[in-house]
């Protein structure tokens, strides 16, 4: 079972979001899932352009490694996302991923698999966050298992830390048990639904300046 974890803090693993990911990684781990985790900072993410080539080829035409982490999104079962609250968002890492998977949400391309949310903050409203990280897992058409999401009570460290930690360790494996048992979240599949809808909807709008989207959405109503 592979297991993907992005992380989005500018200071990598060695950040409070990297302590608090560290430990939803050794849930995973615990009940043999493999891992491997893309740090945001050491990789060359660039905003989105609005180009459109990638609506023609399926390829993003900027030379950097987003395609790689799109690959990785492709191939692994389950995913992380994990990411510092800046400003009751994301950081600017992570959002500019978010907006470089524009062809991955029109197509829902990652239907049938597992996402968790991993945040921290300086001073709270952590679950705005989370919860706009679980849209995007949804987005893309995965499941979210929920996240983990904390204030800081100093460098690396949290309130009710011991809590928080098993908690987290919980949350990795609910995410390897979830993909295992192929589990159904029934109140996301309503905005699944809705969402496709609107995708394939939007699609069929664009067809002639969607080509790569069109003839993927063809495939998947035919099947």
């Amino acid at each position: 079972m592979k297991i993907l974890a992005i992380i989005a803090s500018p200071r990598g693993m060695q950040g409070n979001t990297g302590r608090l990911l560290d430990e939803v990684i050794s849930g995973v781990e615990a009940v043999g899932g493999e891992t491997e985790i893309l740090s945001l900072k050491t990789l060359n993410v660039q905003p989105c352009v609005a180009c459109d080539v990638c609506h023609t080829t399926g390829i993003c035409n900027i030379n950097d490694d987003y395609e790689l982490i799109k690959e990785k999104l492709l191939a692994c079962d389950g995913f992380i996302l994990a990411s510092p609250n800046y400003i009751w968002s994301v950081s600017a890492q992570m959002k500019a991923l978010f907006d470089r998977c524009n062809g991955l949400i029109h197509c829902m391309a990652l239907e049938g698999k597992y996402a968790a949310m991993v945040e921290t903050s300086g001073g709270g409203e952590d679950e705005e966050v989370l919860a706009y990280m679980s849209r995007f897992a949804n987005t893309l058409g995965a499941n979210s298992v929920g996240g983990i999401g904390s204030a800081i009570a100093g460098i690396r460290t949290f309130p009710n830390e011991e809590i928080l930690f098993t908690k987290a360790r919980s949350l990795g494996q609910e995410l390897c048990q979830s993909i295992t048992d192929k589990r159904v979240y029934a109140e996301q599949d309503g905005f699944r639904a809705e969402f496709k809808s609107r995708m394939s909807g939007l699609v069929d709008m664009m067809q002639e300046y969607w080509p790569f989207e069109r003839e993927h959405w063809a495939k998947k109503l035919a099947s």
